[in-house]
C-alpha cells in the first residue's frame, strides 16, 4: 500500500475538521441552506468541467444512478444540513463536531448487529461488553459537554440538538449504505450525481428563507473553500475512502475531528474550552475507541 492510499484517511480528517469552521465563518451572511444550496451547484459545476477534460466514465445503469442519488441526499444534504442548520441556530462548531462525531458508535453497533455492509459477517453477532462499555463511555463524555450547555438563549436547544442527531444518523446510514449498494466508480462522476440529488432536495427549502445573502469578502472565502477544499477535496476522498473499503478506519478516526475541530473554533471563534468540556471530550474519544477496536479472534 503506497504512502499515499495510507494517508488518505489521515489527510481527509484534517480537511473534514475544518467544515465545522467553515459553517461558523460564513453563516453570519447567509442562511444554512441557501448557502448549501450555492455550494452544491457551484461544485456540480466543478465536477463536470473535471468530468469533460479528463473524459472521466459515468456509472453503468439506472440501479445506480438511484444509489448514488440516495448516498448524496443522505450525506450531502441530511448531514449537512443538518448540521449547518444547528450552527446558525447558536450552536458551537466543537459541540456540533462532537456530536455527529459519535458516527463509530453507530457504525460499530451496526456491524456488530447486522454485519459488514457488502453481506459479509462481521464475526461477532452481538456488542461485546468491551463496546457496551465504549458506548456507554461515549455518551456520558457527550452528556457532560452538553448537560451545562442545554437551556434557553444556549447553543444547545431542542431544535438544535433534533438538527445535529438528524445529521449523525444521515452520514451513518449514508456511508453504511454507499458500502452497500454503490458499485465502484469513477469519484467524479459520482459526486457529481450525489450532489445534483442533494441540490434537488435542498433547492426548495432554501427557496423558503427570508433571510438575504451577504455577498462579501468572508461570505466568498467561506464558499471556496467550501466548494473546493470541503467538496471537491474531502467529500472525494470520503468517496474513495468507502469505494476502497476503508470505511472503518475513516469513522475510527474521525473521533480525532471533535478535538481539532474544538482547538479550532477557540483560536478564531475564542469558543470556549473549559475544563469539563476537555473532560467530555476526551471520555468521548475513549468510548468510540472501544466501540471501534477491532475484537480479536478467539484462539481455537
Amino acid at each position: 500500500m503506497s504512502i499515499t492510499v495510507k494517508a488518505m484517511p489521515a489527510v481527509f480528517v484534517l480537511i473534514w475538521s475544518t467544515g465545522f469552521i467553515v459553517a461558523k465563518f460564513g453563516l453570519p451572511y447567509a442562511p444554512p441552506l441557501s448557502f448549501l444550496a450555492i455550494r452544491y451547484a457551484l461544485s456540480i459545476a466543478c465536477f463536470l468541467l473535471w468530468i469533460v477534460l479528463a473524459r472521466a466514465a459515468w456509472p453503468q445503469g439506472r440501479q445506480q444512478w438511484l444509489h448514488l442519488a440516495l448516498t448524496g441526499v443522505l450525506m450531502h444534504a441530511g448531514y449537512l444540513g443538518g448540521v449547518w442548520v444547528a450552527v446558525k441556530n447558536g450552536m458551537g462548531s466543537g459541540l456540533a463536531a462532537l456530536i455527529v462525531g459519535l458516527q463509530p458508535v453507530l457504525t460499530a453497533l451496526w456491524i456488530s448487529w447486522i454485519g459488514l455492509p457488502g453481506g459479509q459477517p462481521h464475526g461477532q453477532s452481538h456488542v461485546t461488553p468491551r463496546q457496551w462499555l465504549g458506548l456507554l463511555l461515549g455518551l456520558g463524555g457527550l452528556l457532560l459537554v452538553v448537560a451545562r450547555k442545554f437551556g434557553i438563549g444556549s447553543e444547545v436547544t431542542a431544535l438544535t440538538l433534533a438538527c445535529e442527531v438528524f445529521a449523525l444518523l444521515s452520514i451513518t446510514v449514508g456511508t453504511l449504505y454507499q458500502k452497500r449498494f454503490v458499485q465502484p466508480t469513477d469519484v467524479r462522476s459520482a459526486n457529481a450525481i450525489q450532489l445534483a440529488a442533494a441540490l434537488l432536495v435542498t433547492l426548495p427549502f432554501a427557496l423558503m428563507e427570508s433571510e438575504t445573502i451577504a455577498w462579501n469578502a468572508q461570505f466568498m472565502s467561506a464558499m471556496a473553500w467550501a466548494v473546493l477544499a470541503l467538496t471537491l477535496g474531502g467529500s472525494s476522498l470520503l468517496y474513495l475512502l468507502i469505494q476502497r473499503g476503508a470505511a472503518t478506519a475513516v469513522t475510527s478516526l474521525l473521533y480525532l475531528v471533535p478535538p481539532t475541530t474544538a482547538v479550532m473554533a477557540w483560536l478564531l471563534f475564542d469558543e470556549s474550552i473549559t475544563l469539563m468540556t476537555v473532560a467530555g471530550t476526551a471520555l468521548t474519544a475513549l468510548g468510540v475507541s472501544l466501540v471501534v477496536r477491532p475484537v480479536k479472534p478467539q484462539a481455537a
